[in-house]
């Protein structure tokens, strides 16, 4: 029997198998989907979707109105994303406490966590010399209209950048070991110490008891079971809150499901006479630093997609769609990620499928149109020729289901990760965020991963 199995192998589940195996205990790590090593991450933007992703590329709500991303292998959705690493600051932290009573969860109760997890990672604040003509254009724009605006903290090692390498392609996997992902920065250093990991296993049932943990689910085809004397749920929103849906949870816990949040992302283009280019170098690396725009609820990035990603996202057809893809590299691109209420909903079926509910609030809707407003200035400022938005959204960020909280009748998990009325189960991911913060949360996540280790092994 294991001490610990971890149920998933992100943000959450990584850090914590790494820093529960470096503390001596015998871990094993259980992940849905396969492992791929840098010479084995898909080589294509569509064998990346078919390949990496649940859904094959994109999953949507009940009613098919905003899409999101959701990947499907050892390292998570650390695989895919940018590892942009930024801590939590007041608004997020007393959001937290706020909604959720956790005392704990602020600057100083976290600051050694973070220190630690930054200590095992390689980091790199993006320089001038790093921005593509997109960065560049964001920048010149808000430096004359006077917007504040910040170089982004990413995990990576030696990039390549100067080499020709754009990080585009590193959307579908690091072929370089670079980007400090789950799998590089925790989960093969802890393979090292001995930890155990088994792939392609989709859990369907939990069953706990005083002792131990029994946890069964299917491998290629096949019934298989394992058991742990603690087991630790890092599958994500919805993984996480499926396997305890599944599991016959929400007759105790109410608020399983509930309080599904994330941080919508809407896309606006500029296409301008001259190259941009901003599929090349650091496609990603400033963002808007304004606290007005913090305190509205909104943030800006310089932001782009691999080609077949950017043909999706504007619906117009033939002859009109071609002319708009051959001005690929002139387009220049910028985001607006809100913070959304945090009123979904993640339930499933008599089939075990997840049904997804979201709406969006009139204070949504309204951080949107003012964070646009901002967009159309700045790309009016940068000399676009014309402007447009995408028609299709996506909720990036996946938060909640399972939220942590004091009140048993209003959360999931309570302030030390537990499950509210079992003793060896516990949840450590982005499901447990009561709500939105506002910021990229990996690091946040990796760093609650560590202190629930360090919980665990004392």
């Amino acid at each position: 029997m294991h001490d610990f199995i971890v149920v998933g192998s992100g943000s959450g589940g990584g850090s914590l198998a790494y820093y529960l195996t470096k503390g001596g205990a015998k871990v094993l790590l259980i992940e849905a989907g396969k492992m791929y090593r840098k010479d084995t991450f898909p080589k294509s933007e569509a064998d990346t979707s078919a390949q990496l992703y649940w859904g094959g590329g994109i999953e949507f709500d009940k009613d098919a109105r905003m899409g999101f991303l959701r990947t499907k292998m050892v390292g998570g959705s650390s695989i895919v994303y940018q590892c942009l690493m930024d801590r939590f600051d007041d608004i997020a932290f007393n959001d937290w406490k706020s909604e959720s009573g956790v005392d704990w969860f602020n600057n100083q109760d976290m600051a050694p966590h973070y220190d630690a997890v930054e200590s095992d990672m390689l980091l790199h604040t993006f320089v001038e010399s790093e921005r593509n003509g997109n960065a560049r254009l964001f920048v010149d724009a808000c430096d004359k209209l006077d917007y504040k605006w910040g170089a982004l903290r990413r995990g990576q090692g030696d990039c390549g950048a100067d080499k020709g390498n754009d990080c585009l392609a590193c959307l579908g996997g690091c072929h370089r070991d670079s980007k400090q992902s789950s799998l590089v920065a925790f989960i093969q250093k802890a393979e090292k110490l001995g930890l155990e990991i088994q792939t392609e296993v989709e859990i369907g049932q939990i069953e706990s008891n005083k002792d131990s943990v029994t946890i069964k689910g299917i491998n290629n085809g096949k019934p298989i079971s394992f058991q742990g004397k603690k087991v630790i749920l890092c599958g994500g929103s919805f993984g996480s809150t499926k396997m305890m849906l599944q599991s016959g949870y929400k007759s105790k816990l109410p608020a399983l499901g509930n309080n599904f949040a994330s941080h919508p992302q809407f896309m606006w283009f500029g296409l301008q006479k001259e190259k941009v280019d901003a599929h090349k170098l650091m496609f990603q690396s400033v963002t808007s630093k304004d606290p007005n725009f913090r305190k509205q609820g909104f943030k800006l990035e310089n932001v782009f997609a691999p080609p077949i990603s950017i043909a999706m996202l504007y619906t117009i057809y033939g002859a009109k769609h071609q002319q708009y893809m051959k001005r690929y590299r002139h387009m220049q691109c910028i985001e607006v990620a809100i913070r959304d209420e945090n009123n979904g909903t993640i339930q499933i079926d008599n089939k075990g499928k997840l049904i997804v509910t979201k709406r969006f609030t009139d204070s949504d809707m309204l951080k949107k149109s003012k964070g646009l407003e901002v967009i159309k200035n700045i790309l009016s400022t940068s000399g676009a020729e014309e402007v447009f938005e995408s028609s299709l959204y996506f909720g990036l960020h996946l938060m909640g289901g399972c939220v942590m909280g004091v009140d048993p009748n209003k959360s999931v998990v309570n302030p030390d990760f537990q499950v509210h009325g079992e003793s060896n189960l516990y949840i450590a991911d982005s499901s447990i965020y009561p709500n939105a913060p506002g910021i990229n949360p990996g690091l946040t996540i990796k760093s609650l991963g560590h202190r629930l280790a360090q919980q665990l092994i004392k």
